[in-house]
């Protein structure tokens, strides 16, 4: 149900007593993602674009809010014809060599994607980091690494400043960087045709 005021008469609408109001903390948000946004440069969007059309099969992992967030970046990519999985559904089948693992984590450290890229390394898998912290262990042991910058569980003295929930900023930040990536990649493969793409939404939901 919509939260929505009672305007029955006689109705009195509550305004917040104390603390930030709606306005500020939009404005706020959008003050802090377009300093991140700002740094996220042409080339990191090609490279990821690069590596999914290169790749056979494409493969996702990410722990909390962030694999919420990829796991919508799989869905579009589904839309678009790619093959793709998230590591520990039933259905997701053995990565092969060549396959595209991406992980997605702002620390860097997250355990479970963590392991699963240095499983994917060893069956000879492409890896490939989306995080904050390039000099993480899981920036360091991908193939290849976007830094995506904002604040994350850490919150480290280099991050990103932000008044949010700690990893809140790199989680924005990432989904808008991954939506730009689908529609470079929907104006590419399909020339906006919104006819393919709906094709292949799902129709038993």
């Amino acid at each position: 149900m919509d939260c929505l005021p009672n305007t029955q008469p006689g109705a009195v609408t509550a305004e917040p007593a104390h603390g930030l109001k709606f306005t500020q903390a939009l404005d706020q948000m959008h003050e802090e993602l377009g300093a991140v946004l700002a740094r996220l440069t042409p080339d990191m969007a090609e490279t990821l674009i690069q590596e999914l059309e290169t790749a056979p099969r494409i493969f996702g992992c990410a722990a909390g809010r962030s694999g919420f967030i990829l796991r919508g970046f799989l869905m579009r990519l589904m839309h678009l014809g790619f093959t793709v999985y998230f590591v520990g559904e039933t259905t997701t089948p053995r990565v092969r060599p060549g396959d595209l693992l991406i992980v997605m984590s702002g620390s860097g450290e997250t355990a479970q994607p963590r392991e699963m890229q240095r499983r994917a390394n060893t069956a000879g898998a492409r890896t490939l980091a989306l995080t904050t912290h390039p000099e993480s262990t899981i920036g360091q042991e991908a193939q290849v690494t976007i830094n995506i910058p904002g604040t994350t569980k850490l919150t480290l003295n280099q991050e990103a400043k932000s008044v949010q929930c700690p990893g809140s900023l790199f989680e924005q930040a990432s989904f808008l960087f991954l939506e730009a990536v689908v529609l470079i990649l929907y104006q590419r493969r399909m020339g906006a045709n919104r006819g393919d793409v709906l094709d292949r939404h799902a129709d038993l939901e």
